[in-house]
């Protein structure tokens, strides 16, 4: 798959990602506008906190690149100073201060002019709360105790009624938390907030978007051929992610005809992560062996087509709220359980631990298999298919 390039977001385009953001839509839906991974919006909303930045404009005063051209051919006519400033209604210093800096009268350029003195104006305004550090200090000590930005700006005005310096509106809190670049409250504060996130949302976001809780292109396990469903031939395998406390997952995965269990290591529950482990645990089977997996609709199957892409293995996905579907995995994670009850944490086991948990159930006689164990089983089909 040919990679493709880092994009650089024009001006335009980054409006419009801010248009969108502000208009409620996910990450996913503004990158797929532009047919992107989410992360190259998150970068350009991260770093600035979610919060739009102003767009930039000139000063009500500032000499206007017209102005600039005049100055220019003015002084290519010799004209003096004064009279450039009588023809355009400003003041003889500002006409002697702009050719000064911009080279003097011999090299002065209205163009080279206008935009030297818009990258001179693009420097960073300091915050109030960065100007005043007494006020900083007091604002960050009630954050710590939990008051929200809007409460702390009322209480100041209603504590400092006649004293501006040590009034802040609750904009300025919440944008020198998001906006780190300025410098004014530490990011730990954030956690004293009641939604911790670090990026400002719109208004008008929800989760509950037309794809929300969907995973798209999903292959239903209505169309899984009828020698998976009879256990047939081996090589068909259920999954699921088994939980435990401190947002630890491990995969359980078990194979239809043997009963044989696999449990594999997974540091995260998002759909790279995931399907990432999946992919690695594929590959250490031959393919006869490792045909298709069923799994149910939990979120961290939305990468299923790229397991697909990288190990040739179709995954059918279960009905919503239907886990008997993948009957021979649930009566197995009972099994697991055993060993791994729940509410503990399961980042605390190594790959070794649970191959040594997994060896264990394997090893254990089935009634469903005449009393033989999967172990026996998966060893038989391996030999034929060797």
């Amino acid at each position: 798959m040919e990679r493709r390039r880092r994009i650089i977001y024009s001006a335009a385009q980054r409006a419009l990602i801010w248009d969108r953001w502000q208009k409620g839509e996910t990450l996913h839906e503004i990158a797929k506008h532009f047919d992107r991974y989410h992360s190259s919006v998150q970068r350009i909303i991260s770093d600035s906190g979610g919060i739009r930045p102003r767009q930039r404009s000139r000063g009500r005063l500032a000499l206007s690149l017209t102005e600039r051209e005049e100055i220019s051919r003015a002084v290519v006519e010799g004209r003096s100073m004064r009279s450039i400033a009588a023809a355009l209604g400003r003041s003889p210093s500002t006409i002697s201060r702009e050719i000064r800096r911009n080279g003097g009268v011999e090299a002065y350029r209205a163009s080279h002019a206008d935009q030297a003195a818009w990258d001179r104006a693009q420097r960073p305004k300091l915050c109030k709360l960065r100007r005043n550090r007494v006020l900083a200090r007091l604002v960050a000590s009630k954050l710590r105790l939990e008051w929200a930005p809007e409460q702390i700006a009322g209480w100041l005005k209603r504590t400092y009624p006649d004293d501006e310096a040590c009034q802040v509106s609750h904009e300025t809190i919440y944008r020198s938390l998001f906006i780190q670049t300025r410098g004014a409250l530490k990011k730990e504060l954030l956690a004293h907030l009641r939604r911790t996130r670090g990026t400002r949302r719109s208004r008008h976001y929800t989760q509950k978007t037309s794809t929300h809780g969907r995973i798209m292109d999903a292959v239903s396990i209505s169309e899984r051929p009828a020698a998976v469903e009879d256990r047939a031939v081996p090589g068909h395998w259920e999954g699921d992610l088994l939980f435990g406390s401190k947002n630890s997952q491990i995969a359980t995965l078990v194979e239809r005809q043997s009963r044989y269990l696999m449990l594999t290591k997974v540091a995260r529950k998002d759909p790279e992560t995931v399907v990432d482990a999946l992919i690695k645990h594929a590959k250490k089977l031959p393919h006869e062996l490792y045909k298709s997996l069923t799994w149910d609709r939990g979120t961290e199957m939305r990468g299923h087509k790229r397991f697909t892409l990288a190990t040739h293995i179709q995954v059918y996905l279960c009905d919503p709220r239907s886990p008997w579907q993948r009957g021979s995995n649930e009566n197995t994670n009972g099994l697991v359980r055993q060993y791994l009850p729940k509410g503990i944490d399961l980042s605390t086991y190594s790959q070794a631990q649970l191959n040594a948990i997994a060896a264990r159930i394997n090893e254990r006689p089935r009634k469903t298999l005449d009393f033989e164990t999967p172990a026996e089983r998966f060893h038989e089909a391996v030999a034929s298919t060797g």
